[in-house]
């Protein structure tokens, strides 16, 4: 799994043009079924990939933290949302809170995260993969390809079942 991790910046990099022509085609025209489509390549790859074996999204970039998540999460440290803002988080260009820094503070060496029952929102959906109106996030799904090898494969199963 190491060995396809580091290969996958490339892969995704040898993939990104033939990525963005099939995600330009399926904005213009989805099938209409896209949305269970999805769901189904999303729970078919989740069903043979064991994030504990990967952890690279938690290891190469950090999630959006919504007030919603910072509450949550605060809570369960027990302290302030601004204590929890300053030991964690910062903001980032776009003006939204970000980790300070990457791999994740909460990943430990075992890829298991110490937050998980309280995780933000962004760590719960990603990939993203079966998000509802997915040919909306086509360009966060460009990116996840690079990052997490389950979108990758999504992705690579996507273009051989859906004929554009």
């Amino acid at each position: 799994m190491q060995e396809y991790i580091k290969q996958l910046p490339e892969l995704s990099k040898d993939k990104h043009k033939e990525n963005n022509t099939f995600f330009a085609k399926l904005k213009r025209k989805a099938p209409k079924n896209l949305d269970y489509l999805m769901q189904e390549l999303h729970e078919e790859e989740f069903s043979k990939t064991n994030c504990l074996n990967c952890a690279n999204c938690c290891k190469t970039t950090g999630p959006l933290f919504i007030d919603k998540d910072i509450e949550r999460i605060s809570k369960f440290f027990k302290m302030k949302p601004s204590s929890f803002i300053d030991n964690y988080l910062r903001i980032d260009e776009d003006n939204d809170y970000v980790l300070q820094s990457v791999p994740c503070t909460f990943l430990g060496a075992d890829n298991y995260c110490s937050i998980y029952e309280v995780r933000p929102k962004a760590c719960r959906e990603f990939p993203h993969t079966d998000r509802k109106k997915f040919q909306q996030i086509s360009n966060l799904t460009l990116k996840n390809v690079a990052i997490c090898p389950a979108a990758f494969n999504i992705v690579e199963q996507m273009k051989k079942r859906i004929q554009i």
